[in-house]
């Protein structure tokens, strides 16, 4: 055979989709791993028409799983992020809607039984050492994806997948306000830069000229935005420890405007090239910190529940996401204890992927 056939899952995650591997069936090697990514998803063409790919970068992220050695997890993921079009690999964030599809992809792998009608499953985060507890339905020990729980994005209807996320500040820093600033500037745009279990750079819509309430095509035809973005991204990232982010996909953008749908805010998240059609988890719990935490670029933009743990609802461009964070003031702003949602996955198909021998002859 002139390929190496790898075992993996085929699985949406949230509003997200991708390939599930046992960490076992890949090269140990991040070089060589990264090869290996990128013949999976086809990257180098805008339909990936040589990988399993979607031409999206919601559709060309990567799940790895093993048995955890942490002494309070089950499992370990490790999330990389594939290009579309450009050949990277991204290895420092985490995915938050990927991490829905952990749980059970960890069961139907066989990396853990199940306990039940339900299964709890301890997760790290091995990118930014976040825990989280991912509670998936198993009734007669078998993975349930049918079911009630609807989330926007994703059409009809699936099992929930409960997710608590914890240790979620500083992953990607070690800070929760990066810049030790509440607000920074750069060319004349007032962002606020927070790391809550994604890095992200967070600006009013108005900023940029925008309403906040555009569709991801509209902002994606907006190429007068993107500079202008990138432009404090670049800046932004610097200003956060993290150096050259040119080549990386953080820091995460962010813009907010008031709600117009009933929401706590109007929110439009950036992968960061382009306009995420609906929204991270990751982000989403960020966007939330910012929203509560008093003097950032969101204070006096939303009417802020009183009760904590705090519901946030976040307008984004394919509907509303709800986020139940629980926090405490602090001096230099929040503390995050945790942050909860509810997400659906479904196991899309599974088998064998083929990548050239010259790419890998294990």
């Amino acid at each position: 055979m002139t390929q190496t056939a790898i075992p993996y899952l085929f699985m949406r995650g949230g509003t997200s989709r991708g390939p599930y591997f046992n960490k076992a069936d890949l090269p140990a090697d991040r070089a060589e791993l990264a090869e290996v990514l990128l013949a999976v998803v086809g990257s180098g063409h805008p339909l990936n028409i040589d990988g399993i790919g979607g031409g999206n970068a919601v559709t060309t992220k990567v799940a790895i799983l093993s048995k955890s050695d942490h002494s309070w997890a089950d499992i370990d993921y490790f999330f990389a992020q594939v290009s579309v079009l450009d050949r990277q690999v991204d290895f420092k964030p985490t995915c938050g809607n990927i991490l829905s599809g952990v749980g059970p992809a960890a069961l139907e792998m066989g990396l853990l039984p199940s306990t039940g009608d339900q299964t709890t499953v301890k997760i790290h985060a091995v990118n930014t050492g976040a825990r989280v507890i991912a509670t998936v339905q198993t009734p007669d020990n078998q993975v349930l994806y049918e079911g009630e729980a609807q989330i926007d994005g994703v059409p009809g209807a699936s099992a929930p997948v409960a997710l608590q996320f914890m240790d979620t500040i500083g992953g990607a820093t070690g800070a929760f306000l990066p810049t030790s600033n509440l607000i920074d500037c750069f060319d004349g745009i007032d962002v606020t830069c927070m790391d809550v279990a994604m890095p992200m750079v967070i600006a009013r819509a108005d900023a940029f000229g925008l309403t906040g309430y555009e569709t991801a095509d509209q902002l994606n035809d907006n190429k007068g935005f993107f500079q202008a973005m990138e432009a404090v991204r670049l800046q932004a990232g610097a200003a956060m420890g993290m150096g050259d982010v040119s080549a990386s996909v953080t820091p995460k953008f962010g813009v907010l405007a008031p709600a117009k749908d009933g929401g706590t805010i109007a929110t439009r998240y950036f992968m960061p090239w382009t306009a995420h059609p609906t929204m991270a988890v990751t982000g989403a719990q960020c966007l939330a910190s910012c929203i509560l935490t008093p003097g950032s670029v969101a204070d006096g933009m939303a009417a802020l529940p009183n009760e904590r743990p705090a519901k946030i609802v976040l307008e984004h461009a394919s509907g509303q996401i709800d986020v139940l964070v629980d926090y405490e003031i602090t001096a230099s702003g929040i503390s995050v204890n945790s942050a909860g949602l509810v997400r659906t996955a479904r196991l899309l198909a599974k088998g064998e992927v083929m990548v050239s021998k010259k790419v890998w002859t294990p």
